[in-house]
């Protein structure tokens, strides 16, 4: 494909994101579960999903969603995940002065909450490492610059729902924001490593729940 088209592409798609998701936090706050199961995916899927098939005439191959190499991806995953594990139970000890596990898992069933993850991550991470990241990467050859440039994009998708849904103080939002983009270049790098988009799936399940169950 055009590599002019690629970049063109993915910069529109982040930008849609960006106003699109950006103005749904700003307006509304549904359920988690409509806002995972049927929002995100409408926001999301759809408009990459409607690039890959309609505008590139394309696959899903393209954005990563392979079997190839999926224990590879899982390992990746693996041992990245015990990184951010460890570093939400450091997180949690200092904001609550011991450990409180079950500090935002409230009345949900811990299995509902999972499968939510892994919704979550399949919107996600197609949309920006399956897409965003692999166009520009693909198109410029360059990979860590194609890291850090849509890492601090993945970083600046997720300042709304730090400003408007959890009302952080600015300290505590920049702080998030570089957590979220340490996330973001841990999850293109196990991408880059596999080619296979589910690394990133797994990874971002691994980074959410110590999020979950520690922050």
């Amino acid at each position: 494909m055009n590599k002019i088209k690629s970049i063109k592409y993915s910069v529109g798609l982040f930008s849609f994101l960006l106003v699109a998701w950006g103005f749904y936090r700003f307006l509304f706050q549904l359920p988690e579960e409509i806002e995972e199961l049927i929002v995100k995916p409408v926001i999301w899927l759809v408009p990459t999903l409607f690039i890959v098939f309609i505008r590139e005439k394309s696959n899903l191959a393209s954005l990563g969603v392979t079997a190839k190499n999926i224990f590879p991806a899982l390992y990746f995953a693996l041992a990245l995940g015990v990184v951010f594990a460890i570093e939400g139970i450091v997180l949690n000890f200092v904001k609550y002065g011991g450990f409180n596990f079950a500090a935002n898992i409230g009345d949900k069933a811990i299995f509902a909450s999972l499968g939510i993850s892994f919704v979550t991550g399949i919107s996600e991470e197609l949309a920006f490492r399956g897409y965003i990241f692999n166009r520009i990467w693909q198109a410029t050859g360059r990979e860590w610059t194609s890291n850090l440039v849509t890492s601090f994009g993945w970083a600046a998708i997720h300042l709304p729902v730090n400003i408007f849904v959890l009302g952080l103080s600015p300290a505590a939002i920049g702080l998030n924001l570089f957590l979220t983009f340490i996330f973001g270049v841990g999850s293109a790098l196990v991408f880059a490593r596999t080619k296979n988009v589910f690394s990133s799936v797994f990874l971002h399940v691994l980074w959410e729940w110590p999020i979950i169950l520690f922050r």
